[in-house]
């Protein structure tokens, strides 16, 4: 007989259902959330690509194509795609280490393992990595994020910058001499403005009353609406222009940004090349898949559409980071920040994500020449405030209020995040959450003695009696081989929720010692998955009581 096959997840993308009962209000809804985040994503999109070792159209088209098929085929209704931040520390080393080609190819081969994920019904997996790895690695790659954009920002004449954290610092060091004050003023009222923007309107009432007799004040109140990364870059460019500042640009280092559509172009592929691509393709599957689902999980909370499906989800990302090598793009996932930004903007179902990619398009091809004079200290204050914004600092000062499980987990993945990368933070992590929790169950598991006689000691069992806790039966066994008359043994299992094959061993060893020295091993009120187990390996049979 051949074994079953798992079920497979059905294709069916969000849009689709929410696309029954669309009418005119949703539809007015999502073309003012997509336009918005549109132009919230264009400074995000080449601050990423840029960051990450790449040009800045590298970063737009990944916005729009990505973004568009994601938002197209999902399965959440108002989470937008594209690149994000979480990639720029990944994406620089590996074109570090293996270069822009071989970067296009590790992301369509993660393409193809975040589709298989979710259409083997694997996204929600991606639930069972604890908290603390993900606040831990989140963290450190925001700290990675900040450091990976001093250069710019304090405008230093470095060729290229290192991938690993000691020596980019080092590298910082040894060229602080190029201290560019211009390039650092821009970058400090870019960082500020990003502050101070969202706040420029949340004052009293009264005050708020005393405004509105300033006929200026409604244009002001208009503009306060504006995404502030989009205002940051605009009035800072015009400002640097304008003053003719002598500071390094997109212009001036890549030439500035194509106004043309992105060419199709398959990049060289061999076997021998995919061998070594393993690990990075692995970390951009498992990082994708984590931030995606993230953001699902965030987006359910904060809107009233329907929960996500992380299954279709993950295939949606895997059909993304296929398609986008193909037109230069760079890894591509969910976006918090703009997917927050489309639900306060009223977003109503994926429609919102598309509009989001076309009028990304729309100011790109229209506008790609005025991209050559946005100064690069003001995109690395852009991602400064992205960094601040992604940590959360705050879980620092609740540590004491954790488990020294919880600390050692978070603190370790942060530390390792930072030093080494990411795909080791997460498997030390990982590990460190499996031997922890070992070690907590085993703590849990007890044999309680309850009764005795000269004939027979009865013990009950609490917990689950798994390899971590098997050496707690020792004692029994000692006991009865300490004994110098025969002594029969007898267990109550009634709070003894579950056991494994080396738990089933364990017990078998105490039946041997009993029986040698010539007395009755017992169990009574064993729970459905113990009993099964028992049974299933003749164990109960050769018991003396079981019920």
């Amino acid at each position: 007989m051949l074994p079953r096959l798992p079920s497979l997840a059905p294709f069916r993308p969000r849009l689709l259902q929410d696309l029954k009962g669309y009418n005119g209000e949703k539809l007015a809804r999502d073309m003012g959330a997509g336009a918005t985040v549109g132009i919230v994503a264009l400074p995000l999109a080449m601050a990423f690509a840029i960051a990450s070792g790449l040009k800045p159209e590298a970063g737009l088209w990944t916005a729009i194509i990505a973004g568009f098929i994601i938002s197209a085929l999902g399965g959440t209704s108002v989470q937008i795609g594209g690149p994000a931040g979480a990639f720029i520390v990944i994406v620089y080393g590996i074109v570090e280490r293996y270069g822009v080609a071989n970067l296009l190819i590790s992301t369509a081969s993660a393409g193809v393992l975040l589709f298989m994920l979710g259409l083997f019904r694997l996204g929600t997996l991606v639930r069972y990595v604890p908290v603390s790895v993900v606040i831990g690695f989140t963290n450190g790659i925001a700290v990675l994020i900040a450091l990976s954009q001093v250069r710019d920002w304090l405008g230093l004449e470095v060729p290229r910058m290192p991938a690993d954290f000691f020596s980019q610092i080092a590298t910082i060091w040894q060229h602080i001499g190029s201290f560019n004050v211009y390039a650092f003023g821009l970058g400090v009222v870019c960082v500020i403005g990003l502050f101070i923007w969202p706040q420029l309107w949340a004052v009293d009432s009264q005050f708020r009353r005393q405004l509105e007799k300033i006929e200026t004040v409604s244009a002001l109140k208009a503009t306060s609406r504006l995404p502030a990364p989009v205002v940051a870059l605009v009035t800072l460019s015009l400002g640097a222009w304008a003053l003719s500042l002598p500071v390094e640009t997109i212009g001036s280092r890549f030439g500035g940004i194509p106004q043309n559509l992105p060419a199709f172009a398959l990049p060289d592929f061999s076997w021998e090349t995919a061998k070594m691509l393993v690990t990075p393709t692995l970390t951009i599957a498992l990082l994708g898949a984590i931030e995606s689902l993230l953001c699902a999980r965030v987006a359910d909370q904060l809107s009233d559409t329907p929960k996500h499906d992380p299954n279709q989800e993950l295939m949606a990302q895997g059909v993304a980071n296929f398609v986008v090598p193909f037109f230069g793009g760079m890894p591509a996932t969910g976006t918090i920040a703009r997917t927050v930004t489309n639900i306060r903007s009223g977003a109503a179902s994926p429609v919102a994500g598309i509009v989001h990619a076309l009028t990304l398009a729309l100011v790109v091809l229209l506008a790609a020449p005025l991209a050559q004079h946005i100064p690069l200290a003001v995109l690395a204050g852009v991602l400064l405030f992205v960094a601040w914004n992604m940590g959360e600092w705050r879980e620092f000062g609740r540590l004491k209020h954790f488990s020294n499980h919880y600390r050692l987990m978070m603190l370790s993945t942060f530390l390792v995040t930072i030093v080494f990368d990411l795909t080791v933070a997460v498997e030390l992590g990982l590990v460190l959450a499996v031997v922890l929790f070992v070690r907590r169950q085993s703590e849990i598991f007890r044999a309680d003695p309850i009764a005795r006689t000269e004939q027979q000691i009865t013990f009950r069992l609490y917990g689950s009696l798994f390899f971590g806790a098997v050496a707690k039966l020792d004692a029994i066994v000692a006991e009865v081989e300490r004994s110098p008359a025969p002594l029969n043994v007898m267990l109550d299992a009634t709070q003894m929720i579950s056991l494994d094959t080396t738990g089933l061993d364990a017990l078998e060893q105490l039946h041997k010692a009993v029986h040698k020295r010539g007395g009755h091993l017992g169990l009574v009120g064993v729970n459905p998955q113990p009993r099964s187990l028992m049974e299933r390996s003749g164990f109960a049979e050769r018991l003396h009581t079981f019920h």
